[in-house]
């Protein structure tokens, strides 16, 4: 998993985009949705079937589904 610091707060939302690399060198996107503090913090973490060929066209496209996730959120 790459983390590089690539977080950002929205809200009552800390939203993660990450990527990992598979063996054919793509990057394969995630985004982990936090909300909560201590014992009620809750993640979510959504993993994308799409591949890219570069970082940052991955990290890209997880900030977007992220964003899209939190503007279909309850209170969102």
């Amino acid at each position: 998993m790459n983390l590089t610091n690539n977080r950002f707060a929205v809200g009552k939302y800390l939203v993660s985009p990450m990527t990992r690399q598979l063996d054919d060198g793509r990057y394969a996107p995630s985004v982990s949705i936090r909300s909560g503090r201590g014992s009620g913090t809750h993640d979510r973490v959504i993993r994308l079937d799409a591949r890219f060929a570069t970082h940052a066209a991955a990290i890209a496209h997880a900030t977007e589904h992220g964003m899209s996730w939190l503007r279909q959120a309850p209170g969102g």
